[in-house]
């Protein structure tokens, strides 16, 4: 063995690392999950009377929160709740449902299902669809989930009846991450709740007064309804939800969710910048010999800022009076607080929305490049929530169909649908116009019209644009058997025209041949 072997070995031999012992952290959480989805609805619902009252019952209130902050008596500030939260959910909501084009029942190639298609405008009509995406997309982003509930009531239509329950109003049973059940729960008067189980082939009812199960025929509202079974190759209910909970496995994930403190940052710097500007206002100091009086009494007259602004009296006759009305205002600092208002902004919004899409305009850069480019954010989780709602839209309209069937005893089958969004922040129908029109673009003429037409125009209209487009352009297409054809028919023309020269006999040909 080496020198420098021997050294190591002895290194290692007196070097002897123990193990860390074994620790135990103890973590006390705050809010549930009815109680953060309570939380969350308290911000979207942008009361400031409201975020100051629960944020004075909150559990933790070591952290001196702005909203649970009590100041001292004699030094209060007005509070100043910005809105931030549900302009952000309700922007959200509307950009992604208005660019929601159509739903297409696929048939065939080019080919749509119309008897489908006008089944589903005749439901989407009576469920107000519209309305319905909006305020499933708001549950998801201020709650975390929720689920659609399919129904059928025969006494209000012939129609499935849609609903939609966010999640702090359901309940969700899972078994290996695999959805069992959802259930739905109403809350009715004298203490009742209502829990509806729906499951893959049932719907099971379930009243509790209290924590004590009761029959349902305890409330008039309750007494009609009855257990049923059906198909159990589907579930009446859909769960929806646009983020993974990593808090509370199988749940969503709120909008929400870490951004409660930059928001309340947001509002403190706001309310600081209007308690400064409140008490920056300039003040007036005006002797009392130079107050006008009453002509009758001699009383003070009240200050009015809008005729009472020049006052000429006799000079005071008071050692050392100066006989001058001052004006005193305190420095405002706009700029720091303007910074200040920006960064807190800027918190809230981060991983969000783009400040550009809320028309807030923070950099002060107008060309439409600059907009575009601060539309990114925007764009990424617009992109998530279309990917999210696609997929639940596909699975709503086919349990639709499917309830739809089962409540005329038709056959249960699967429907297949095409989702068609529209594009956002795209550059304007000028600027593309221009840069297709350019001969040095390398796209086909094809290509250029589905780019510029998109889904406003149908395949037919594109393919008739292009050959007009060709056309135009003095490229007509021939068929390639056509000028073939035509070749073939000039020539058993020409060989028509020929005269016809008789064979010769044949003793006259051996004739010939012999000389003769």
């Amino acid at each position: 063995m080496r020198v420098g072997d021997k050294i190591r070995t002895m290194i290692r031999s007196f070097l002897r690392i123990e193990p860390a012992n074994r620790q135990s952290f103890q973590v006390q959480e705050v809010l549930d999950w009815q109680g953060n989805a309570f939380q969350n609805r308290i911000w979207y619902r942008g009361d400031a009377s409201e975020l100051n009252e629960f944020y004075r019952q909150f559990p933790d209130r070591s952290t001196q929160r702005f909203w649970s902050a009590v100041p001292t008596k004699g030094l209060e500030i007005r509070k100043i709740h910005t809105g931030l939260p549900k302009e952000i959910v309700e922007t959200l909501s509307g950009l992604v449902i208005a660019d929601l084009n159509e739903i297409i029942f696929p048939a065939g190639e080019d080919t749509q299902d119309a008897a489908k298609s006008e089944l589903w405008e005749r439901i989407a009509g009576e469920n107000h669809l519209h309305s319905l995406l909006v305020r499933a997309l708001n549950g998801c982003m201020v709650i975390g989930d929720g689920a659609f509930k399919l129904s059928l009531d025969p006494a209000l239509s012939e129609l499935p009846i849609l609903e939609w329950y966010d999640g702090d109003r359901i309940e969700l049973v899972q078994r290996r991450g695999r959805l069992q059940e959802v259930i739905f729960l109403s809350h009715y008067p004298k203490g009742c709740t209502l829990r509806e189980h729906y499951g893959y082939g049932y719907i099971q009812y379930e009243l509790l007064h209290g924590e004590t199960p009761v029959g349902l025929d305890y409330l008039d509202e309750t007494a009609q309804l009855q257990n049923i079974a059906f198909d159990p190759s589907f579930c009446m209910a859909i769960p929806f939800r646009l983020r993974e909970s990593n808090k509370w496995p199988g749940r969503g994930q709120s909008f929400f969710e870490g951004k409660t403190d930059s928001f309340d940052a947001l509002d403190e710097a706001w309310s600081q910048w209007v308690h400064a500007m409140r008490t920056s206002r300039p003040r007036q100091y005006i002797p009392d010999n130079l107050i006008p009086r009453n002509e009758t009494n001699g009383a003070l007259l009240k200050p009015n800022a809008f005729d009472c602004q020049f006052i000429q009296t006799d000079h005071d006759l008071t050692e050392g009076a100066t006989n001058q009305i001052t004006l005193q205002q305190a420095a405002f600092y706009a700029e720091q607080y303007n910074s200040t208002y920006i960064t807190a902004l800027d918190l809230a919004l981060q991983g969000l929305i783009s400040p550009s899409t809320l028309g807030i305009d923070t950099k002060k850069l107008d060309n439409a490049e600059a907009q575009r480019e601060k539309e990114k954010t925007t764009l990424y989780t617009r992109q998530l929530m279309i990917s999210a709602l696609t997929e639940a839209l596909e699975r709503l309209v086919d349990v639709t169909f499917k309830v739809y069937a089962t409540a005329n005893k038709q056959p249960v089958e699967d429907t297949a649908v095409d989702i068609a969004f529209g594009e956002y922040a795209n550059p304007s129908f000028e600027a593309v116009v221009e840069t297709l029109s350019n001969p040095n673009t390398p796209m086909s003429i094809e290509a250029k019209v589905d780019e510029l037409w998109g889904d406003t125009k149908d395949e037919d209209w594109k393919r008739a644009e292009v050959q007009r487009i060709r056309a135009e352009q003095g490229m007509v297409e021939l068929d390639e058997l056509s000028l073939a054809d035509e070749v073939e028919e000039k020539w058993d023309e020409s060989q028509g025209s020929e005269q016809h020269v008789p064979d010769e006999p044949e003793g006259i040909s051996e004739a010939t041949q012999a000389g003769v």
